[in-house]
Order: structure tokens, then C-alpha cells, then sequence
């Protein structure tokens, strides 16, 4: 466990902020140095190892809370690495430090449940207890229904050219918290490292990050919604591509 007195950081700053007071939880924050831990991955810019990752929390937890809560904690900026793709060209990734992948994830696992309940059955993408097997059994079954037509969606580039403003605004529907919707932008704004030298971000939510595939999917649920008005039958083929 984090060596912590999680009760002093709950008296010293007088929350206000129900849903970053859940991010920063003890409890929450120990599950994500976890996943960080079993995950391991490269280092972001600072070189901090995930192997080193629980003796810095050990020291520095209450500081680091603090800044979150007040809301001046400013997230390092990710790591530019290009991955190449099977069917040619490269993939961006941003490998973000490991102290912010630790608290993009206790912010997933803060958000994750709630918007669970509103993503479409059908989405297979980047879900908990769904992959792409399902989404191509659920392709057959309607087939066998009697549909006679798959269509396969893949938007270009898409988690390069996310409007930040539009999703913002789709967060902003549910998350009611000003606290936790200025943390989530300054994950979006927080810039690109490449060859020591770093670059604004504008648009887009880089892979590498725990947060970036529930963004990803935030913003696509609309897509699902809109589709499913014009379309029986319909379920997530961008979400199957996105597996292969």
C-alpha cells in the first residue's frame, strides 16, 4: 500500500470537489499504481521507471494531491514515438510519464462506470469485457437475421484530430465537476516532446495514455447515436478495426 495519511490531505484542503476527491482517493490511486506497475512500458520525459513509480508516491503523495485538488497541477508532456503500421505509414503514439498515467488511469477508473450506461451495447471497442470477437459474432447473428449488408467505418487519423472544444462540451453534459474537467484539459493541451523539444497540442488525443481510449469512445458514442437513428441493425465497426 501508498504510505500515506489520507485523511490529512481530506482535512488540509477542504475538498470541494466531489469527483476529484474520488480521483485522488487512497484507495483509487493505489488500483492505478497497480495497473501502471503491471503494465510497466517505456518512460515519459522525466525517465521515471514504473519500478520506481511507488517509492515517488510514497514521498511526494500529499504534494501531488495537493496540486490536483487546488487545480494547479500542470501534466508533463508526452513522449512523441512512431510506431509503424501493418498496412503502411506510421502510428503516433504519446507515451505520457508514469505519474501521469497513474492518475489518467484513477481518473478512467473514476469516469469509466459512468459512462459505461450510456455507450451503446453494440461497441466493442476498448470496453471492459468486450472485444472483437463479439463485435464479429454479433456481425453473424445479423446475418442470420436476415441483414444482408456490413459496412466497416474507419475514421482517418481519428485519435490525432479529436477537437478538444467539441469534446469538452460533450464531457461537460455529464461531468459535472469544474475540478475534473480542468485536470481532463490539461491532459488534452499538454504538449509533444520530440528531440528535447516540445510542441502546443490543439487537437487530438495521442495512444499511449490510459485516458485516450475512453476520450476516444466518449466522442464516438455520438457517432453510434447518430447512426443508429438512420441505420437497423447498426453496431460498431470503427471499434473492430481499431482491435486488428
Amino acid at each position: 500500500m501508498i504510505r500515506i495519511n489520507d485523511g490529512t490531505v481530506r482535512m488540509r484542503y477542504q475538498l470541494k470537489s466531489k469527483m476529484l476527491e474520488r480521483i485522488v482517493d487512497r484507495r483509487n490511486l493505489e488500483k492505478a499504481l497497480k495497473a501502471v506497475e503491471r503494465n510497466g512500458g517505456s518512460a515519459g520525459v522525466d525517465d521515471l521507471q514504473s519500478d520506481e513509480l511507488r517509492q515517488f508516491l510514497n514521498t511526494c503523495y500529499q504534494s501531488l494531491c495537493q496540486q490536483i485538488l487546488e487545480g494547479t497541477y500542470k501534466p508533463k508532456p508526452v513522449r512523441k514515438v512512431e510506431i509503424p503500421k501493418v498496412q503502411g505509414g506510421v502510428r503516433m503514439l504519446g507515451i505520457p510519464t508514469v505519474t501521469d498515467r497513474m492518475i489518467q488511469q484513477a481518473i478512467h477508473q473514476v469516469l469509466s462506470p459512468v459512462y459505461e450506461e450510456q455507450f451503446d451495447k453494440n461497441s466493442f471497442g476498448f470496453r471492459r469485457g468486450k472485444n472483437a470477437q463479439q463485435a464479429v459474432q454479433a456481425a453473424k447473428e445479423y446475418i442470420n437475421a436476415g441483414y444482408g449488408w456490413i459496412i466497416e467505418l474507419d475514421l482517418e487519423k481519428f485519435f490525432d484530430k479529436v477537437n478538444h472544444q467539441k469534446l469538452m462540451a460533450l464531457l461537460s453534459n455529464t461531468v459535472k465537476d469544474k475540478g475534473a474537467l480542468k485536470l481532463i484539459h490539461a491532459y488534452l493541451k499538454s504538449g509533444i516532446m520530440e528531440g528535447g523539444v516540445v510542441s502546443p497540442r490543439t487537437e487530438g488525443t495521442p495512444q499511449g495514455s490510459p485516458l485516450s481510449p475512453l476520450l476516444s469512445n466518449i466522442m464516438l458514442n455520438e457517432l453510434d447515436k447518430e447512426l443508429n437513428k438512420r441505420v437497423t441493425g447498426l453496431y460498431d465497426m470503427q471499434m473492430i478495426a481499431a482491435f486488428t
